[in-house]
């Protein structure tokens, strides 16, 4: 369980109509409560990542990526904005030195990479690198679709997931021109569209959530050679044998003290939650239950595992629960809280 301390989530929202496209809470960690502390004007900010060194906020938008850096009460102080020489991405983080950033280009199937600056700004582009091909059928989904950009906790490889080719793409990056080189392929079950990745803390194990099979592949991950091997060990589904019919698997998170993986089913409207076994990496399922609300694009347990927050996309709203690890059950926790085509939520803390 996560020390006591004071946190803020930052949410980020589509703004048809509204231009404050990221929303900033206080988070009332007993209660599994946010109340409203301030919004900032940045169009359709599809998805946030927080640098690994806790200093900047990165957010996607119309325009390109913009850059904040996080003040000691949480609020965010705009640093620059920067191109990306493409279509409006979907997905964005930061390597483990906080040297370069990654961003994940849904719409036109590409990778950008651009330099970071000592002082958490976004600086010019080093690489870019358009996914080539089509996956089984050729419609909408089987198209080059990057949907996620991650490094592994080594530092030595950025993971890109393409969802329309139903696989994920393992680069070695070079630290110093900020150039991408294929290593490996980590290749999908078809028609499966792998999403979202996420690595364990001590990063030897990998989990892929599909959108389109609902199902989390757990793979090994190691290093030989100067060469990176993956070995699948366990699928997972997201849903109960009893779901909706055309659900798709949205988000993926880990708890703060990385014990449990989360995700979420659009369509079910559902939320799953693992345990995660820290000595085989494989995870065993606790729960899965209704949210409350249409199409939980992204759902997080709050840092102390008492409360979970979904973000319903569809729905408009933010629906809050009390969360029993020991029974699996989570409770409905409060009224729901507005806000207009939610996206992704990050917890933060500070002081």
């Amino acid at each position: 369980m996560a020390e006591r301390g004071k946190y803020v989530a930052y949410v980020s929202t589509y703004t048809m109509g509204d231009n404050h496209g990221i929303s900033i809470y206080d988070v009332d960690l007993e209660n599994g409560r946010f109340s409203l502390k301030d919004r900032v004007e940045i169009t359709n900010s599809s998805y946030l990542t927080i640098s690994h060194n806790r200093k900047w906020l990165y957010s996607i938008t119309d325009f390109g990526v913009e850059a904040y850096e996080i003040l000691p009460d949480g609020g965010l102080k705009t640093i620059n904005m920067a191109g990306i020489n493409g279509m409006r991405g979907c997905y964005l983080s930061t390597d483990y030195e906080d040297r370069f950033l990654f961003v994940a280009g849904w719409h036109d199937g590409k990778i950008t990479v651009l330099r970071v600056g000592e002082d958490g700004s976004v600086g010019e582009i080093t690489e870019e690198i358009f996914h080539r091909g089509l996956g089984s059928i050729a419609e909408r989904n089987f198209r080059p679709h990057v949907s996620c950009v991650k490094m592994t906790r080594d530092n030595h490889y950025l993971c890109a997931t393409d969802l329309g080719l139903d696989h994920t793409n393992v680069y070695r990056l070079d630290h110093e021109t900020g150039k991408l080189k294929l290593a490996d392929v980590i290749r999908s079950e078809v028609e499966s569209a792998p999403r979202h990745i996420k690595f364990s803390k001590n990063g030897e194990f990998l989990y892929i959530v599909h959108e389109l099979k609902n199902i989390i592949d757990v793979y090994t991950y190691k290093e030989e050679n100067d060469n990176p091997f993956f070995d699948k060990i366990q699928t997972v589904p997201t849903v109960n044998n009893y779901h909706a019919g055309g659900t798709a698997a949205s988000a993926l998170n880990l708890s703060d003290d990385f014990k449990y993986l989360l995700s979420s089913n659009a369509g079910d409207n559902s939320v799953i939650l693992f345990k995660i076994d820290p000595e085989t990496g494989m995870l065993s399922k606790l729960f899965c239950l209704p949210i409350s609300g249409e199409y939980p694009k992204d759902a997080m347990l709050f840092p102390d595992n008492r409360h979970l927050v979904s973000l319903n996309h569809e729905s408009n709203t933010m629906t809050f629960f009390n969360v029993d690890l020991e029974k699996g059950l989570i409770v409905m926790n409060g009224p729901e809280i507005h806000v207009d085509q939610p996206n992704c939520v990050i917890f933060h803390r500070i002081g």
